[in-house]
């Protein structure tokens, strides 16, 4: 079983549902984890306000924060910096929106438990159930298009590469040269690409569709155009380089 385990946390405008997603946090994961780490990646509304009172709960919380909007990548990197700097086994991704479930923290942990993964992906197209849970059929669609398009250049088979729902393993972080992909949204993205150009093991489990009304900050017709400047770096031999 691993041990010293951190929650990291990109918080943009997230003061209305952040605090929400903590208490969504089920008891057997709070057991394990040893820090919360959230960063304020230069939000405008009430963010602040609202780490000030989870810190009163939370004692384990660590909050950072960005001066100006530095871009979701950026934001992971200093989270994923100070997981590594403090000795984290497993950093989990969590978003502050609360679109992905905080109550699969433990099925998140498994396949590290077993040692049987050194980054794992949270999926929401490995059951039934995306566009029943909210999905927009023109992101399920896309999603599909662009997972098979993906699969054939990387060769791999998974089931999506676009969920945000990550956790990787210590060993994944200092094998990837994360300081060298990208500030923006298709960070994870090139994070998946990197653990297989790497030759780590990956993962994914599945996890509920949610789509309750979150302001998302993603163009979908900007990250597909990222997503295929992506594959084409990986093929032009872009990643195998770093």
């Amino acid at each position: 079983m691993v041990h010293n385990v951190f929650i990291i946390m990109p918080a943009y405008n997230a003061g209305r549902t952040i605090e929400a997603v903590f208490e969504r946090i089920p008891q057997q994961a709070r057991e394990r984890i040893s820090r919360y780490v959230v960063v304020d990646d230069g939000s405008t509304d009430d963010t602040q306000s609202a780490l000030s009172r989870l810190a009163t709960r939370v004692p384990n919380l660590v909050s950072l924060r960005h001066e100006g909007n530095r871009g979701y990548g950026a934001a992971e990197k200093t989270l994923l910096d100070h997981a590594m700097a403090q000795g984290a086994e497993v950093a989990i991704l969590l978003h502050a929106d609360g679109q992905y479930s905080p109550e699969k923290i433990p099925q998140m942990l498994q396949p590290f438990d077993l040692d049987q993964a050194d980054l794992v992906q949270g999926s929401r197209m490995l059951q039934s159930g995306a566009l029943q849970g909210g999905m927009p059929l023109y992101k399920f669609v896309a999603n599909k298009a662009l997972t098979a398009l993906a699969n054939l250049a990387f060769g791999m088979r998974m089931a999506e590469y676009y969920g945000g729902y990550m956790a990787y393993s210590r060993v994944a972080l200092q094998a990837i040269p994360y300081h060298k992909l990208a500030d923006s949204f298709h960070f994870d993205l090139q994070m998946l690409v990197m653990a297989r150009v790497k030759g780590l093991r990956i993962q994914q489990v599945p996890i509920p569709t949610i789509y309750a009304g979150e302001v998302s900050h993603l163009s979908p017709i900007k990250y597909g155009l990222n997503v295929l400047s992506v594959i084409w770096n990986y093929r032009s031999g872009k990643y195998h380089a770093f």
